[in-house]
């Protein structure tokens, strides 16, 4: 083997070698929002302030993650100078940890929502429409984050087309809490911050299907070229939670 054949495969594995690296931080960043997001449905559920306090406290080390995987990645390019797709792999690092760190903001967002809420006993049926909202919406971040690891662009796919239907649930439940506001005032607080863990449920769909065009533009080299479906939006939702 020649010296510059030799430089060659030095280089190559030691971009391997940081791309590994990479993807495994992603991965357990990927665990760790999952867990945020089943958690924080649980403590709204159960109404469980103690672990919605937990919810809140692990934010900050996704967020430690995300600015760890975004400086190895930007390391890397610099020595390695990755091209094609390659280059593609660091990128679709970066762009998958920065959506699981708004992922872990959502979460968050939902657990300050418990600890807010009052102590006061509501109809039980108040919170079942968010909690299949947040049970549909981690099947899908498991899937994309499984066609992550998998490079699989069908799973992607999937995913990307799922989120209509949570936007569609979402617009549903805005409906069905508004008409329990007018039914009863008493149930007007509870129901506003049932609102706004809907409406965070909803974005941490959208952050899928994020990852799921980055899994898309990882292994084709470009965008999807179809419209990102949506489901409706209603008016009412749309400017009452904007943020």
């Amino acid at each position: 083997m020649t010296d510059m054949n030799q430089r060659v495969d030095h280089t190559a594995k030691a971009f391997d070698t940081d791309l590994q690296e990479i993807t495994r931080r992603v991965a357990e960043m990927g665990g760790l929002a999952e867990r945020q997001i089943a958690d924080a449905a649980r403590a709204l559920v159960e109404r469980d302030t103690d672990l919605a306090e937990r919810v809140i406290a692990v934010d900050p080390t996704i967020d430690a993650m995300q600015h760890e995987v975004e400086e190895k990645a930007i390391l890397t390019i610099a020595r390695r100078q990755p091209m094609a797709v390659d280059l593609r792999e660091i990128v679709g690092a970066m762009r998958v940890a920065n959506d699981l760190e708004r992922i872990g903001d959502h979460a968050k967002h939902i657990g300050k929502r418990v600890v807010a809420l009052d102590l006061d006993l509501h109809p039980q049926k108040l919170i079942r429409g968010v909690e299949h909202m947040a049970s549909l919406v981690l099947a899908l971040l498991k899937q994309v984050l499984d066609a992550y690891a998998g490079r699989d662009v069908a799973a992607a796919l999937a995913v990307w087309n799922g989120d209509e239907e949570v936007d569609a649930l979402c617009t549903s439940l805005f409906r069905e809490l508004l008409t329990y506001m007018m039914e009863d005032p008493r149930n007007i607080t509870f129901c506003m911050h049932l609102m706004f863990c809907a409406k965070d449920i909803e974005r941490i769909g959208d952050h899928a299907t994020n990852i799921a065009e980055t899994v898309y533009f990882m292994i084709e080299g470009r965008t999807i070229a179809d419209q990102r479906p949506k489901g409706d939006i209603t008016s009412f939702g749309a400017t009452l939670l904007q943020k």
